[in-house]
């Protein structure tokens, strides 16, 4: 039986981040951290994105069954795992490469990513816009091998500890029912 899978790409800061938040989600298959969005049309380093001079953020590649956990699911996770308010900036990382983004892969996820946005600059208490970026997936680069599953090969390196940690248990506590079986740890 072949499974009906998408593709959801999506960039909140730093990679490390959201693919650990992305992992511990039931129907989510795999995460890929890696590149979007810029203007280079061949593989771009870590160091390249680093200066923030090639258009591309930090982004998600997630491949997800949607009879388990919905576009809209992932949206929700997503928008409550980051700032989508602030600018090009998520914590103390600044710069257009850990800008708020999502790269639709179809008409669908654009028009699902506007409607949510729409809602909630409707019920924002606070009056901050969303400042998050929809734009087409036009190519998406792997990041290098030593960024694949770094929350779960450094979790006690202090990044992982004071800032990987606490988005981790937002969303564990927040979203129990979206949550993989017995996920109390990364793969």
């Amino acid at each position: 039986m072949t499974k009906n899978l998408k593709i959801a790409v999506l960039g909140g800061g730093c990679f490390w981040c959201t693919e650990s938040v992305f992992k511990m989600l039931k129907g989510v298959e795999s995460v890929l951290p890696g590149y979007a969005g810029g203007d280079s049309t061949k593989q771009p380093s870590y160091e390249q994105i680093s200066s923030g001079t090639t258009g591309h953020a930090e982004v998600i590649e997630i491949t997800y069954d949607p009879s388990k956990v919905t576009f809209e699911n992932l949206l929700t996770v997503f928008f409550a795992s980051h700032d989508p308010t602030t600018l090009n900036r998520q914590g103390a990382d600044v710069g257009t490469q850990y800008r708020s983004v999502i790269f639709y892969t179809d008409e669908e996820q654009k028009k699902s990513a506007e409607n949510f946005i729409a809602e909630l600059n409707a019920s924002s208490k606070e009056g901050k816009s969303i400042v998050t970026e929809i734009a087409p997936l036009e190519k998406f680069f792997p990041a290098e091998s030593y960024h694949v599953d770094y929350y779960a090969r450094n979790k006690d390196q202090p990044y992982c500890e004071l800032v990987i940690n606490p988005k981790l248990q937002k969303v564990q506590e927040k979203f129990a029912d979206l949550l993989k079986e017995n996920e109390n740890s990364q793969k």
